[in-house]
């Protein structure tokens, strides 16, 4: 369970971000709330918090001392400060912290919901030693996140792949990976997927004596008829019309 500490010294603030966070993610978190910086503090000593979501303006401790507070006690939890004001000297202690994000009251629901799922993925890579962190931190190199879904694809582009597979293999949500992805390719994930399956197609009816069947299924399509038909799309042609020699 994701656990979630927010914080407004405005009851009716507290009561409105609650209920989204409900709403958007159900049974996958437990929420709680603070009215003060000194409240979040004395909270998280017992809660532990991935997430602090946290109103900068509030008496006595405000939301930065409190996120420097429990920065001091070893924390790497996430951050989102949530303010009505629009301050450079904010957003530089926001970065002091690490603060995950910066957001502006009212801010729009689908920001929120995007900036919350992405302290979701950073938890989970915090906490997995699964598949995710080989792909994705390889040792900890620097490898971007791309190059980790690249490389994925390569190793895996004759088995299942869908969105909700590869959003789930990389801890993302499928929306913010449909988003990240078109972000860094510059197309969906399902077009780009299409075009690497059909070249690879391509370089198997030129170097090798495999059936048309046969290498469909290995590139990821068990259908025969369906892999002609896809391929003849992308490519103009049927794949007997690629093959350099008579099979």
């Amino acid at each position: 369970m994701y656990k979630i500490l927010i914080a407004d010294d405005e009851m009716i603030e507290r009561m409105v971000l609650r209920k989204k966070l409900i709403d958007n993610f159900k049974d996958r978190c437990e929420i709680r709330v603070a009215e003060n910086g000194r409240e979040v503090v004395d909270k998280f000593r017992q809660f532990e918090a991935d997430l602090l979501i946290l109103d900068i303006e509030m008496p006595g401790m405000n939301g930065l001392e409190a996120a420097e507070a429990i920065r001091k006690m070893g924390s790497d939890c996430s951050i989102i400060f949530l303010t009505a004001f629009n301050e450079f000297d904010y957003a530089k202690k926001a970065i002091s912290v690490h603060a995950l994000e910066y957001l502006l009251k009212p801010c729009d629901d689908k920001e929120l919901v995007l900036s919350v799922e992405e302290a979701m993925r950073v938890s989970i890579l915090k906490k997995s030693s699964s598949q995710i962190e080989s792909y994705e931190e390889g040792s900890r190199s620097q490898a971007s996140t791309a190059d980790a879904i690249l490389r994925y694809i390569e190793d895996h582009y004759g088995e299942e792949l869908s969105v909700q597979v590869m959003a789930d293999k990389f801890a993302y949500s499928e929306v913010y990976f449909c988003r990240l992805f078109k972000q860094h390719f510059g197309e969906s994930f399902i077009s780009f997927l299409t075009d690497y399956r059909i070249k690879k197609a391509v370089e198997l009816l030129k170097t090798t004596g495999m059936s048309v069947k046969e290498i469909g299924k290995k590139v990821g399509y068990e259908d025969s008829n369906y892999f002609t038909k896809v391929f003849k799309r992308v490519m103009k042609a049927l794949p007997s019309e690629y093959r350099t020699t008579d099979q």
